[in-house]
């Protein structure tokens, strides 16, 4: 199973995620719920770190990745995040057996 945490302060602000472990729906190459994660992720991190150049911590290792945003550039980072946090609620009603999105306070 998949599983998203998100980060969140303690005035609800978003300030990032760590994605782990793989869903097991399909075959790798045809698991279309790690397909859809792992793009959604994907272009989360890369839209925080290297379009808005936000200051964060983002690191990816086979199958696991984590993005952290300083709180000082968490209003920069919120609808990004706020995109994710969606999309992978979604797909976690779609596939429950696969996904689990959670929330740490932190």
């Amino acid at each position: 199973m998949i599983k998203a945490d998100f980060f969140v302060t303690h005035s609800g602000s978003l300030v990032g995620f760590h994605i782990s472990g793989h869903s097991g729906y399909a075959e790798s190459g045809s698991d279309i719920v790690c397909a859809f994660v792992s793009s959604a992720a994907y272009m989360a991190a890369n839209t925080i770190t290297d379009v808005i150049c936000a200051d964060a911590q983002a690191e990816d290792s086979d199958g696991d990745m984590l993005v952290r945003v300083q709180e000082k550039d968490a209003d920069l980072c919120k609808d990004i995040l706020e995109g994710l946090k969606l999309h992978l609620e979604s797909t976690e009603e779609q596939y429950p057996d696969y996904l689990t999105v959670t929330y740490t306070e932190v």
